[in-house]
């Protein structure tokens, strides 16, 4: 029977969510496991599901917690919710896509576990957590359901996964907890082998150690920094989307490492235009003090600097206001700068 459903969503995901449990049967006959990426010591997601789910019961996952049909499992902050060998086991293993509990472990996790008894579930979010545990589900014989990215506040999570496996189904949220009822009432399909890459990355969010031997038996040594460590990143072989990990273990998508280097260059672009306009109003005053003691040659001098220092800061204000999407600045008729 396929008795395993575990779920991840973040941005946009709580209503539909509330949506898919409280359609869920009484006698539902498998156990639902659910990861939103949130807060630390946030307690909000517990009231929101145990008011959705009140003929269900709701538990926050606890470490060796017996794994029951019928009961929903809730990720605590600061820690993977992991399955394994009928038991919940929270890892302390590092970040993934900057979040822990995060999505992937969980459904990497349950796909080693329970192979094609698994159904995964990927709601609203944005970028593309997710989408690689969601194909490891896939490799080992499980089922993926994603949310119809139509259908969903932030459509860039239930796109990457489908960018990253055929899924099974693509639904409206207000029709996945049907089909999620029958599911688990069908026949799972055969065991399929264990790829040993998502073994070891489960390993990982375990809190297993990790160096750079283990690392090159799933990554190849890339030119990045990882944001978190300044360690060296590597390039995961594996299919489903562009990930790395450095050698400490945090693991990211090219398009959240993206993310991180793009804030990083605009913090770098805020600072370097600060410094330069401060720069620039320093030597203005010393060309005035130049001009105030009879220093003409020295006045110009300064002068001519506090000119270049501003054209470095126009360009530098150029780039920022382009990191941040919008027009550069020109020139009004009255000579001042404006933005579209």
């Amino acid at each position: 029977m396929r008795d395993i459903i575990v779920i991840g969503g973040s941005s946009g995901a709580t209503a539909p969510l509330k949506s898919i449990l409280g359609t869920l049967p009484s006698d539902l006959p498998a156990a639902v496991f659910v990861v939103l990426h949130i807060p630390a010591r946030s307690l909000g997601i517990l009231t929101t599901v145990t008011q959705a789910a009140s003929h269900l019961p709701v538990r926050p996952a606890e470490d060796g917690m017996r794994i029951e049909p019928g009961h929903i499992y809730l990720g605590v902050p600061d820690r993977h919710l992991l399955l394994a060998d009928g038991h919940i086991r929270l890892g302390r293993g590092p970040r993934e896509n900057m979040a822990r509990p995060a999505i992937d472990p969980l459904f990497r996790s349950a796909a080693v576990s329970y192979g094609p008894r698994v159904v995964g579930v990927l709601l609203s979010g944005l970028l593309n957590d997710g989408a690689a545990g969601l194909s490891a589900i896939k490799r080992c014989g499980g089922l993926a359901l994603v949310q119809d990215p139509r259908d969903a506040i932030a459509a860039e999570m239930p796109l990457a996964g489908l960018q990253a496996v055929t899924a099974d189904l693509i639904s409206p949220s207000d029709r996945i907890g049907d089909v999620l009822s029958d599911l688990t009432r069908e026949p799972a399909g055969p065991y399929v082998i264990i790829p040993p890459e998502i073994q070891l990355e489960v390993d990982i969010a375990a809190g297993e150690r990790i160096d750079s031997g283990v690392l090159r038996r799933i990554a190849d040594p890339a030119p990045l920094i990882c944001p978190d460590c300044g360690g060296v990143m590597s390039q995961v072989r594996e299919p489903g989307p562009l990930r790395f990990r450095c050698q400490v273990g945090h693991a990211k998508t090219a398009e959240v490492l993206a993310s991180e280097q793009e804030n990083a260059v605009d913090e770098a672009l805020r600072v370097a235009l600060r410094v330069i306009e401060e720069r620039a109003e320093l030597v203005s005053r010393m060309a005035e003090d130049g001009r105030s003691t009879g220093r003409r040659a020295v006045a110009e001098m300064y002068e001519e600097r506090a000119e270049e220092y501003r054209r470095y800061a126009d360009t530098i204000r150029r780039a920022v206001l382009m990191s941040m999407g919008r027009a550069e600045p020109r020139e009004n008729e009255g000579g001042q700068d404006q933005v579209d």
